[in-house]
């Protein structure tokens, strides 16, 4: 008689933990602050036990296609100047193909029609979906959770029953202003990684504006402006704030990718960073520390956050019903010269 397969909710239960918790431990995920007495226990028992993850992995069998999709709900454009995407992508396929499965991906611009995203899931073979960057306005996003597809977001949408894997972006921001404060700057200006509309652009902006409030300094929409995930876009918006009388002394800009646009607009001025206009940016993609000056920038656990939501789809797909459903990993600021302190 073949031997009965442990699957990660016996050893949740033999643990004391959630299959969530088992997932994240035995994905070796450091985002996931799990304490160390939590992880041996779970690891031990997982041997004791003798639980294989792929290979739970794979049961999906006969009845699943083994592929997911990736929705993505910008511009080709865009995604082509996105450098912080290209390190989820790599986590995506890499976690994908270790767990027996392929990875579809898709760019779906128009987010108005309300069947967009059911007009995919009925006519792609997919088990399930991982969706990056949700925005407050988009309906077929509701309709896609009206019909109950097994979906992971990268990112938050208030409101929404879906599973999400993300980080606190309204505290990242505000520790990343907070150290502008610190260094004597008052007159702090914001350039948006993305439009509004775009759930973690809008917390961006609300944790720059308490890290201002917070000192006593008077928030002031004049300094404001929105990028739109590309360099251009930081180049265009830091050229209009140069235009303010004073100049702002410093800036938060939300993506590292709209900050390289905005240094250029300064150097353009005849201007110095951080001499005339300190700099921080987010999300700390590769290229940040070695451009100059290299960029003070909130990092993100970008692989951590692929891989986590990968994990919890097929959670999602195989078991139902992970009982976390929104999980948020850590960040932490990396001090460089753009800032002055470096």
């Amino acid at each position: 008689m073949a031997s009965k397969r442990i699957t990660s909710l016996e050893v949740a239960q033999h643990a004391g933990v959630s299959r969530t918790t088992v997932s994240l431990v035995l994905n070796d995920v450091p985002g996931a602050q799990i304490s160390e007495r939590t992880r041996k226990r779970v690891i031990q028992v997982a041997e004791e036990l003798g639980y294989v993850p792929v290979a739970a992995a794979r049961a999906l069998a006969s009845q699943r296609t083994h592929v997911i999709g990736l929705i993505l709900t910008r511009s080709p454009h865009h995604i082509a100047s996105d450098a912080f995407l290209t390190q989820i992508l790599d986590s995506l396929v890499e976690t994908s193909h270790q767990n027996g499965m392929r990875l579809m991906i898709d760019i779906v611009e128009e987010m108005h029609h309300r069947d967009v995203y059911l007009d995919l899931t009925r006519a792609r073979s997919i088990d399930g979906i991982i969706f990056s960057g949700p925005k407050f306005d988009d309906q077929a996003l509701h309709a896609l959770e009206e019909d109950g597809f097994p979906t992971v977001l990268m990112g938050q949408l208030p409101g929404a029953s879906f599973y999400s894997v993300d980080i606190d972006n309204r505290a990242a921001a505000k520790l990343a202003v907070a150290h502008l404060i610190m260094l004597g700057h008052t007159r702090i200006a914001c350039i948006t990684n993305a439009p509004i509309s775009y759930t973690a652009s809008a917390d961006r902006l609300q944790g720059y504006r308490e890290a201002i409030e917070s000192v006593g300094l008077q928030f002031d929409p004049r300094l404001v402006r929105y990028g739109n995930f590309d360099l251009e876009s930081g180049y265009i918006q830091m050229k209009r704030l140069l235009e303010l009388n004073p100049i702002p002394s410093a800036a938060f800009v939300a993506s590292d990718v709209v900050a390289f646009g905005a240094m250029s607009a300064i150097r353009e001025r005849g201007l110095s960073i951080p001499g005339d206009i300190a700099l921080v940016g987010f999300d700390d993609v590769p290229f940040a520390r070695y451009i100059d000056p290299p960029l003070t920038s909130v990092s993100l656990p970008a692989a951590d956050l692929a891989r986590v939501a990968c994990n919890l789809l097929f959670e999602l797909i195989q078991e139902g019903q992970p009982p976390e459903r929104n999980l948020l990993l850590g960040t932490h600021l990396v001090v460089r010269k753009s800032c002055g302190a470096g």
